[in-house]
């Protein structure tokens, strides 16, 4: 398990196919999908939660909704470097989850949210569908982030933020040779940030489609203060 700090849509094209893991167009379709998701996924989680000052987003227009999206150049970037790195594993169905973590002031973790992904060996699709069925589903994922706030509590002040990757065994012992960026490590996580104790679990959504699976879930503490 590896730890990172935390972009992009391509379009879909073609007629009905059917693919395998092996084929090179379908790892990339759904690494594509699911990153540019999970950096507006990440914005909107930091501006919902409170991580930073309002004043840092802006709104702006993902999945033909408006969401809450950093302005800060610094972060922005440390989020694109991070889902750079995170690509390759998604590309090679080596990520299990992605994990965002809000920890406090002293490094603990207060809320864990985790996007469970899972990816189908076969599939038969038909682009001309399969794009409208995928953004919808996802703007449903994005709306449940939007107001996660009526179910979870307050977080305390001073909290900060890091993405977790859990792999599957196979690529954690090979982690060095998808190493994207030489001054972008992957780094161990700590085993606080990766466990909490007797956390609340607080469902939020799933979803199934031709080209992946996945479920959002939080993990909060009981006790934040």
């Amino acid at each position: 398990m590896f730890i990172l700090w935390y972009f992009f849509l391509h379009k879909l094209t073609g007629g009905m196919a059917t693919l395998t893991r092996q084929d090179l167009n379908f790892g990339q379709v759904v690494a594509d999908v699911l990153c540019e998701f999970l950096e507006v996924a990440v914005h909107l989680i930091l501006y919902v939660r409170e991580v930073y000052p309002s004043g840092i987003f802006q709104k702006r227009k993902k999945y033909n909704i408006p969401v809450q999206m950093s302005c800060h150049p610094d972060l922005n970037q440390y989020i694109q470097d991070t889902l750079l790195c995170i690509k390759p594993l998604i590309e090679k169905n080596d990520a299990e989850k992605v994990v965002v973590v809000i920890v406090d002031k002293d490094h603990r973790p207060v809320e864990r949210f985790v996007f469970e992904i899972c990816q189908p060996p076969l599939l038969s699709i038909s682009s001309d569908s399969l794009l409208s069925h995928v953004e919808q589903l996802l703007r449903a994922f994005i709306l449940k982030i939007s107001v996660c706030d009526a179910v979870l509590t307050t977080n305390p002040p001073g909290c900060s933020f890091s993405v977790l990757v859990h792999t599957r065994d196979a690529a954690t012992r090979n982690m060095e040779k998808v190493q994207v960026m030489k001054d972008f490590p992957w780094i161990v996580a700590d085993e606080q940030e990766v466990h909490m104790k007797e956390p609340r679990l607080v469902p939020l959504k799933s979803m199934t489609s031709d080209i992946i699976k996945m479920q959002l879930y939080v993990e909060e503490r009981a006790q934040k203060t």
